[in-house]
């Protein structure tokens, strides 16, 4: 699969990012400063990165322009905030980012940009084409299949030991996210939406879980509990 570099000062966003792209096969690099950055990106250049674009010591714009100027702009960027304006992400674009993701970070969207993003990188190749390729090296490379869509939510009652059925045909990155959704809105109610019973029952860091929650699309807003 792909490696991605994720450039974040926040833990949790690097930790959440890691967790994710890791199920889904990548290998992910972590940097929490431009410095750190700048320091994978002279060792190895990786197929996408992920780049904040608020950071202590250098934004990530200016880290941007930098890599834009020096010629090892080479990969696709996606850039990062939850305080970004419109000015902002039309100067990254312009400075050669790809797209842009908006905090705190929807799962599917997520998914859906980094797998759009890295069908333009030049490096990355996809393990069916790299299969072919390696048994065949004159085969041209394939275009890869559309998305297929979702199936649908499971009707109530439909269940195999404890399990809705139609979960057995979804891809299981899929099934895990319905299944995390339903699981952690059961213990919202139960706990009475405290995020520290949550948290110790769990065994997920505070931060953590609120990133899980945001990423699953669970709103914590309307849960004033927190003790």
């Amino acid at each position: 699969m792909a490696s991605i570099l994720v450039v974040d000062d926040e833990m949790g966003i690097r930790e959440l990012l890691n967790e994710i792209l890791t199920d889904e096969g990548h290998t992910v690099y972590s940097a929490e400063s431009a410095i750190q950055a700048r320091t994978i990106r002279e060792q190895m250049r990786p197929d996408l990165v992920l780049l904040d674009i608020w950071m202590p010591d250098t934004d990530g714009i200016t880290l941007l322009k930098e890599w834009s100027n020096t010629g090892q702009l080479t990969m696709p960027v996606v850039m990062m905030s939850g305080h970004a304006t419109i000015d902002t992400a039309v100067e990254a674009t312009r400075i050669g980012a790809l797209n842009f993701l908006e905090k705190p970070i929807a799962l599917q969207k997520l998914l859906k940009t980094v797998s759009k993003a890295l069908e333009s990188s030049p490096k990355y190749v996809e393990p069916e084409q790299e299969r072919a390729v390696q048994s065949n090296p004159g085969a041209m490379a394939v275009p890869k299949q559309a998305a297929i869509e979702p199936v649908n939510t499971p009707l109530e009652g439909e269940y195999i030991s404890g399990i809705a059925k139609t979960y057995y045909d979804l891809p299981l990155r899929e099934a895990r996210d319905l299944f995390e959704k339903a699981y952690f809105e059961h213990q919202m109610q139960i706990m009475g939406g405290s995020m520290t019973k949550i948290s110790e029952y769990t065994g997920l860091e505070r931060t953590h879980l609120y990133r899980k929650l945001k990423a699953l699309g669970i709103d914590t807003s309307r849960n004033k509990s927190e003790s």
